[in-house]
């Protein structure tokens, strides 16, 4: 049986939390959708592999030292539920709100599906409205 939890906690480590844009190609199915996610300028969206290491780059791109703590995982059939912790400096421009060097940090919720041994897709509730009052606080 495939282990699903330790494929996720990898995926994070290198992709996310690294940003090793060639690690997608390990984890990511042929194509990845994003169910729900609002907020995220992705939503909805079912990318490729390429659009998905294209999505990698542009999100770390402000927030380059960018880390995903997770607390609980649970593993059933196909998905594993997350829940999550963000941490991370402004180091570049995002719309609205020029480079900071604010520390940011936001905490989530997500349910990754799988296809076989790759993630194929979430589900992702987060606090992004608390990393935009961090984001215009003085």
């Amino acid at each position: 049986m495939t282990d699903h939890k330790a494929i996720l906690s990898a995926f994070l480590d290198r992709v996310w939390n690294q940003g090793e844009v060639e690690a997608v190609e390990l984890y990511i199915a042929d194509q990845y959708t994003i169910f729900h996610d609002p907020g995220d300028p992705w939503h909805g969206q079912t990318l490729t592999r390429s659009g998905f290491a294209d999505r990698l780059v542009k999100s770390r791109g402000p927030f380059p030292d960018q880390t995903f703590s997770v607390q609980t995982m649970l593993e059933k059939d196909h998905q594993v539920a997350a829940n999550w912790t963000w941490k991370a400096t402004q180091k570049g421009d995002i719309p609205g709100f020029p480079a900071s060097g604010k520390i940011i940090t936001m905490s989530g919720f997500t349910l990754y599906s799988f296809e076989k041994e790759r993630l194929c897709g979430h589900w992702q509730v987060c606090d992004r409205l608390g990393v935009f009052q961090q984001l215009q606080a003085r």
